[in-house]
């Protein structure tokens, strides 16, 4: 796949910065070259190899949920792939309310990829083992992962290897990307409930919200235009101050609207990227798009596996609702929401032999007017 993404390497994040990741909407998949460490959006899950996975019911309707992303985001110190699912309701009725939703996280270790990859080659199975080693990518791979690209060894059986970008992360936020990994089908469950409709598939490109900074840098445009009107001896309207303009009067109409600075906070805070889909912040701070509960501390739960706390991991954002189409095109499922917070245990704790997903806390908050983002 080609991608308009490049490698991105952070330094270690201190007390007063938080790095934060940005996925946009980077394509269409318009075949079934996807993997586990495939960052997307919609069509349906790739399980990791020792993964099965009954699809989620709502809670509210009982109608099956759709997948709506997947994130492959391993923590830099762990030994473990890691790849967060999210599911939701297409039900009207159901729109906005976090019970409608589920998201799922998996985790698998080198060792059981390899085990599960034996047994498949022993059995004639066309996917072969990886040896793959996680210091290649992860803290250890040349201090902060200044390789333009992991190259991942694979015997010659192997037959399908998927390049896509990834999201390296721990508390100190090593971020690495192009990644390879293998495409293999482990125990995967493939039945799928018949009425929850497959949104159709695009690859989400990584950036760095730092990298942002520059994309609305008038100076040099600014400096041309000073050099047209000394040759010129005419004096035109300047730039920069046309485009501020044009923006601040855009800001001012969703200001007038809406009246609330939690509001206004959030389409300031997305302004320089309001494309994007996804904002990742590892422990970091959700962008709310509304005031959230007084008491929403208290609302994220343990872990129910562990007991330890919770941590903020990702948000899903306003511009991924236009994307979400059904693959049916008789069909008019769709979804609507303003941001989706997803929370995971901070340990990301997970026991050998587990096989099934373990679920985590998300809260959706609806938008106040859906039709900005459209």
């Amino acid at each position: 796949m080609e991608t308009s993404s490049k490698l991105f390497c952070s330094i270690m994040a201190t007390t007063v910065h938080e790095t934060v990741l940005i996925g946009v909407c980077d394509g269409a998949i318009d075949k079934k070259t996807t993997s586990y460490c495939t960052n997307k959006i919609g069509d349906i899950p790739d399980l990791l190899p020792v993964i099965t996975l009954q699809y989620p019911k709502c809670t509210l309707c009982q109608k099956g949920l759709s997948h709506v992303v997947q994130v492959y985001c391993p923590l830099a110190a762990s030994s473990y792939h890691r790849t967060t699912n999210v599911f939701a309701c297409t039900n009207p009725q159901c729109f906005g309310k976090s019970e409608s939703w589920i998201v799922l996280r998996s985790q698998c270790l080198d060792d059981d990829i390899k085990a599960l990859s034996s047994k498949q080659v022993n059995n004639s199975s066309p996917c072969a083992a990886s040896s793959m080693s996680r210091t290649d990518w992860c803290d250890e791979a040349d201090d902060w992962g200044m390789e333009d690209e992991d190259q991942i060894k694979v015997s010659e059986n192997s037959t399908q290897i998927c390049s896509d970008e990834v999201l390296t992360l721990s508390a100190g936020m090593d971020v690495s990307s192009k990644l390879q990994g293998l495409c293999i089908d482990g125990g995967v469950d493939h039945e799928k409930p018949t009425d929850a409709p497959i949104f159709q598939p695009f690859y989400i490109s990584v950036m760095d919200e730092t990298d942002l900074d520059g994309f609305h840098d008038m100076d040099h445009e600014n400096e041309l235009l000073r050099q047209y009107e000394e040759r010129e001896g005419v004096i035109a309207e300047d730039i920069g101050s046309c485009e501020g303009r044009e923006a601040s009067e855009e800001y001012e109409k969703a200001k007038a609207k809406h009246g609330d600075k939690v509001f206004e906070g959030f389409m300031k805070k997305i302004s320089l990227c309001p494309e994007q889909v996804l904002r990742y912040s590892w422990n970091g701070s959700p962008l709310f798009i509304m005031d959230p509960p007084s008491n929403m501390n208290q609302m994220v739960p343990c872990c129910d596996h562990c007991g330890g706390p919770r941590i903020f991991e990702f948000q899903l954002m306003p511009a991924l609702v236009s994307l979400l189409c059904s693959t049916d095109k008789n069909s008019e499922s769709a979804l609507e929401f303003g941001t989706v917070l997803v929370y995971t245990c901070k340990k990301s704790c997970w026991k050998s032999g587990l096989t099934i997903p373990m679920e985590e806390f998300l809260f959706v908050q609806p938008d106040p007017d859906q039709k900005l983002f459209k």
